[in-house]
Parts: C-alpha cells; structure tokens; sequence
C-alpha cells in the first residue's frame, strides 16, 4: 500500500456525529468560521462518553492536519476555543478525581523526591495486560483492531509532545530533543514512528491515511489521544505534558517486546513488527533520559512545572487501563471492540488506492 498519506497533506474527512454536541460541531464546521451557540456538555461517563470524546478530537485535529472541507480560521475561533476550554476541564477534573490525592496537580514534589514518587505511580498501573494478552492468545482480527484503535495516536505518534519543546529550558529541554529526534526517525524520511505504525498497518491490510477508521473507534480510545492533546496544547499542563511522556518511555519496553513476538507468532511478514522492535531498542535508552534528564531537569528549571508530572503519569496509566479493559472484555465475549466491525481484508492489489483522493500534485 502506497504511503502518499505522509506524503501529501490529505486532512481525513469529519467523522459521524455520536451525539448533540458532535452533530452540531459537524454541521457548523462544514460552514464559514463563525460564533458557536452555548452548548451543554454530557456530564456522564467523560472518559467514555462518546459525544464528548468526538467533540475533543474535533477540537484538537484542527492543530493537526484539520478537517476535509473546514477552514482554517475555525482553528482561532473565539467560541470554539471557550467550548474546547471547557471540555478539557471537565475531563481533566475528572481524571483528577480519580488520582490519589499526593499525585494530583500542585501536590508536593521536588527533585530529591520526583523519582521515588514516579516509580510509586508506574507501580500502581498493575492491572491485565493487553499486550500479554496478544502474545498469549492474540488473533489476527484482534490485532487488526488493536492498531485501527491506536492509528488514531500512533499516525501522529510524538507531534503532541514536541509543544512542550519551546516550554522547556536547560537540562529538560535538550533531553526532550533527544526523545523526539528518535521518534521523528533520526531526520530520515520514512522513519519516523508514525511512519513505521503505518507500514505495520498496511503490512495487515488496513488503511494507514489518518483518520480512515475515526468512524470506527469509541470514547474509550479517542481518550487515550485526547489526553496528551489536551496537556500539550497549554502551557499550564506542560508538566503533567513531560510526566506523560516519561511514564510512556519508562513503561513500554516489555509491551513492545511482547507485540513484536505477537507479530512474529501469528506469521506475518516480518517489516509488520518494525514499529515495535525499534521501540524496543530505543526506549531502554529512552526510559533513562526520561528518569535522570527529562524529570530531573525540569525539577530543576521549572519547580513550578514538576509538580504536575505525577499526574502526567497517572492521567496515562488511567486512560490506558480502561482502554485495555474494554478490548480485553469485547475479545473475551467473542465481540468486536470497534463500535462496527473492523473492515475485511482486501484483495492485494500493488499500490492499493487510499480510502480519499490523493493530491499528486500539492
């Protein structure tokens, strides 16, 4: 399947509304930039909630690629921003409820105790293992939903932690460089992370244009990318920001390793498990520029800032939980964890045509 998805800026179409909210963000969006009416938010399950989730992705991939059809000035607009401001609130106040009171924002912490607290953090993200689950008992279906799941992330895999590069200084800053050099590829076309997530998507005949499956992924996922959009957008969160990003690198060896071997297991083509084999290799060096440099020097530079990094981290641990509890329960229950079912493979075809039009010439 051709890459031209990277190649060419295509913005993914508006996805189908899933609520009030959503179906007048739709509607408005395919209109000229204008003031929004009030609108109210659901207050039920935020994590969850379908209509919400959707609204926070609409608001957020407007700093991305945007929209087919949505002009750019819908990105500044007053009252879209005064809408986004207060669902980031509500679902970061929720995440917040649920954090451990010497975790949350503001609590404590200094550079003599940031990386005795952190560890106490990733210790209590014990739970099912989804990627003990794939290596063990993983389908091929199943992994095939796994990555249209995470192709909503992974396809713009380190964009929404590079807004923390020019809030950084000294020792946290260059030790933020070094991280994202690695996940952009080293500099080399073709080899950034988001780049290797789409090789592993078409090696398994899906569609690796970003936003193809929008339509297809439920609240619970939408989550997991809504929240280091949300930290990585404001200067105010731009602690919690590095917390997230620490946490991820310290954590995702193992599970990397055990995707990888999952690949290997069920007999696909060998460049499927690239993308997991180079976290692998990378993310043991990544895990102590994280632990010394990355908490360390913003502890250093920015007390003010440290103080939220537990958070980060525990923000994470809580979206990532119940994102593998709901694939783990839908796979235990001989269900799809798609709100429909995941596409059937097509035929190999070379050079199999992208789900929109491709734009050679821009």
């Amino acid at each position: 399947m051709s890459l031209d998805w990277y190649m060419y800026l295509v913005p993914p179409a508006l996805p189908t509304p899933r609520g009030e909210l959503t179906e007048c963000l739709v509607t408005r969006l395919r209109q000229r930039p204008g003031r929004l009416p009030h609108l109210r938010l659901p207050r039920d399950g935020l994590q969850v909630n379908e209509d919400l989730q959707l609204a926070l992705h609409l608001s957020f991939g407007l700093h991305y690629d945007g929209f087919e059809g949505v002009a750019d000035g819908w990105e500044w607009e007053p009252s879209f921003l005064e809408l986004r401001a207060r669902m980031v609130n509500e679902f970061l106040a929720f995440l917040i409820a649920e954090t451990p009171s010497t975790w949350r924002p503001g609590a404590p912490i200094t550079a003599a105790t940031i990386q005795p607290t952190f560890e106490d953090v990733l210790a209590s993200g014990a739970g099912a293992s989804l990627s003990a689950h794939m290596v063990e008992h993983g389908t091929v279906e199943e992994l095939r939903e796994f990555l249209i799941h995470r192709s909503i992330y992974q396809l713009k895999e380190a964009d929404p932690h590079t807004w923390a590069i020019p809030r950084l200084r000294s020792r946290a800053k260059a030790a933020m460089v070094t991280l994202q050099h690695d996940e952009y590829g080293e500099g080399v076309a073709g080899r950034s992370h988001a780049e290797l997530f789409a090789n592993t998507m078409a090696d398994l005949d899906l569609d690796p244009t970003p936003g193809a499956y929008l339509d297809l992924v439920p609240g619970v996922s939408l989550a997991t990318d809504n929240l280091v959009s949300a930290l990585g957008l404001q200067r105010r969160w731009r602690g919690a920001l590095v917390g997230h990003l620490a946490a991820f690198e310290m954590t995702s060896v193992r599970s990397m390793a055990r995707y990888s071997s999952a690949i290997a297991k069920l007999g696909l083509p060998e460049r499927a498990a690239e993308f997991y084999d180079v976290h692998v290799a990378a993310d043991r060096l990544h895990a102590e520029i994280a632990k010394d440099d990355l908490l360390l020097g913003l502890a250093e530079s920015d007390p003010k800032a440290i103080v939220d990094a537990p958070f980060g981290a525990a923000a994470l641990l809580a979206v990532e939980w119940r994102f593998s509890a709901h694939l783990l329960d839908a796979w235990q229950h001989q269900r799809s964890s798609l709100l429909v079912s995941a596409p059937q493979r097509p035929k190999p075809q070379p050079d199999v045509a992208l789900a929109r039009p491709k734009i050679p010439a821009a």
